[in-house]
Order: C-alpha cells, then sequence, then structure tokens
C-alpha cells in the first residue's frame, strides 16, 4: 500500500473544467468544492437547501473572488428533484469532467424519500444512480471525464436484503440500513465501471475515514468519538480529490485514509470487503435499481 503524503498540491491547474459536487453545502462537500474552485474549476454545487449552499458559496467567493462557484438545486430524495438538475444541467452544459457523488444521510430515524424508497438507501444509492444516468452523456461527451463515489467505511457492515431493499418488512436498523447504502454505493461504482469497459468516464470510489462531519448529527455515539477519532474536514475530503485526480488510479478503485483502521491520515488505496466485491450481487441491484427509478443506462 503507498505510503506517500498525497494533497491537494498534487491536483493540476482546473482551469476550463467543470466539476458537479452534490452535497456541497456543508462539511466533505463544502471542502470538495471550495478545492476545485481554487484549482480554477467551474463548480456546480448541488444541494437539497440552497440558502445553506449559498451561504458556502459567499464564503468561498468572500475569501477568492476569482473562483467560479454556482448553487443549484438538488434533492437526491426526489426523481423529479433529479430529473430537473439533470435536465437543466444539460441544458446549459456543453461538457462534465468530474462529477463527485458526495451527498448522503446517515442513520436518520426510519423514514421514506418523495418515492417511496428507504430514506437511506433511496438517497444515498438510487438518487446517485438515477443522476448518473441522466448525466452520463455529458460525461460521456467530455474527454478525460471522472465520477467519484462516495461510500464509507461502513459499507463493511452492509448486506443487501434483495427482498426487502426498502425496509418494509424487517423491523428498522438505521445502522444496518446505511451500511447497506454503502455497500450499494460500491456495487454501483463497480458495475459501471465494468459495463464501461475502459470507455467514458473512468469511475472511482472513496470514503473519508472517520471525519467530523454534519453527516453524523443523528448519531449521538459518532459525535462522542468524534473527540478520539476523527480528522479534520479538510483531510476527510483528500481521498475524494485523489479518487478525482490521481493518474494512476484504475477504474473501480477506492481510496480512504492510510492510518489505523483507515479512519484518517492521507489518502492512499484501501481494499473493499469481499462482499463488495460479489459481481452478481451488483449486477443485480442493478437490475432492481433500473427498475426502481426509471432510469436506464
Amino acid at each position: 500500500m503507498a505510503r506517500e503524503n498525497w494533497t491537494i498540491d498534487n491536483i493540476p491547474d482546473q482551469t476550463g473544467r467543470i466539476a458537479v459536487v452534490t452535497g456541497a453545502s456543508a462539511g466533505l462537500g463544502a471542502e470538495t468544492a471550495r478545492v476545485l474552485a481554487l484549482k480554477g474549476a467551474r463548480v456546480i454545487m448541488a444541494v437539497r437547501n440552497t440558502a445553506k449552499g449559498e451561504g458556502v458559496a459567499d464564503a468561498i467567493r468572500a475569501a477568492h473572488p476569482e473562483v467560479r462557484v454556482e448553487v443549484q438545486r438538488l434533492d437526491l430524495a426526489s426523481l423529479a428533484s433529479i430529473k430537473r438538475f439533470a435536465q437543466g444541467t444539460r441544458t446549459r452544459l456543453t461538457r462534465l469532467d468530474l462529477l463527485v457523488n458526495n451527498a448522503g444521510v446517515m442513520t436518520p430515524p426510519q423514514g421514506q424519500t418523495e418515492d417511496g424508497f428507504e430514506l437511506q438507501f433511496g438517497t444515498n444509492h438510487l438518487g446517485h444512480f438515477a443522476l448518473v444516468g441522466h448525466l452520463l452523456p455529458l460525461l460521456e461527451a467530455t474527454e478525460g471525464a471522472r465520477l467519484v463515489v462516495l461510500s464509507s467505511m461502513a459499507h463493511r457492515f452492509g448486506k443487501l436484503d434483495f427482498d426487502d431493499l426498502n425496509w418494509r418488512h424487517r423491523r428498522y436498523k438505521a445502522s444496518r440500513a446505511y451500511g447497506d447504502s454503502k455497500i450499494a454505493n460500491l456495487h454501483f461504482a463497480k458495475e459501471l465501471a465494468r459495463r464501461l469497459g475502459g470507455n467514458g468516464p473512468r469511475v472511482t470510489a472513496a470514503h473519508p475515514g472517520w471525519s467530523d462531519t454534519e453527516l453524523q448529527r443523528h448519531s449521538g455515539m459518532a459525535k462522542f468519538f468524534n473527540r478520539l477519532f476523527a480528522q479534520s474536514v479538510d483531510m476527510g475530503a483528500l481521498p475524494t480529490l485523489r479518487a478525482a485526480f490521481d493518474p494512476a488510479a484504475q477504474p473501480g478503485d477506492y481510496f480512504g485514509p492510510r492510518g489505523f483502521m483507515e479512519m484518517n491520515g492521507a489518502p492512499v488505496k484501501v481494499d473493499i470487503h469481499a462482499r463488495a466485491r460479489d459481481a452478481d450481487a451488483a449486477k443485480r441491484l442493478w437490475a432492481v435499481s433500473e427498475k426502481l427509478t426509471g432510469v436506464s443506462y
């Protein structure tokens, strides 16, 4: 496993390039958007709460007036919102160099998306599945385009129940549902990379380790242990950025912190759990995802 200290200094100038970052109104997404803007990219912050997103964008502009950041509404818990965002993006843009699937929810009380999916599976996986499906033609039309899928250490606890993906017949366990959504993210990244076969955008994945972000607001235990294990948001964003820009990254590669149990440290290529390497499960999830979202690739 590589031991070098990869930093944002390894990111080349991004002038003339366009990036979309979902969930950029706080935490890792906000930091990812900030770094991309500082590197010269035109950054589209795709957020559910546009007022909050504008606050982040204003702060970035205040510190660096020359940057190009804009805020667009995207609710990944609504297939209609995803379609509107994607249609608007494809109308306004002729290229898309980078899409970062960063947004997500973590261990909220049991709930459903607008379309009746379990909230975490529906937002973290199905929402991004639909978004990529709508934006893939734009990515495919852009030479050197990249797609980064955010997963989590929690994918190791995920085990999809294909008979009850939306938790309608089981006793709900928020942490298990979160792990399921995160292993689904890796199944998606691996299967899309396989389907593209080296053509179109390069698909990679990443996880931030244990990072102190707003994502943990529903988890009292996570907030308690932050003081012991959590790394800063700027460090937590580095695996995402390395997955997006490391020229040596291969389709399906997965990046995370190099420290103890991958909780913190510089970003390196890391392994995924054996269940996340199940190609049959990935293909089955793909077929189910197309059926549930109505989005075919």
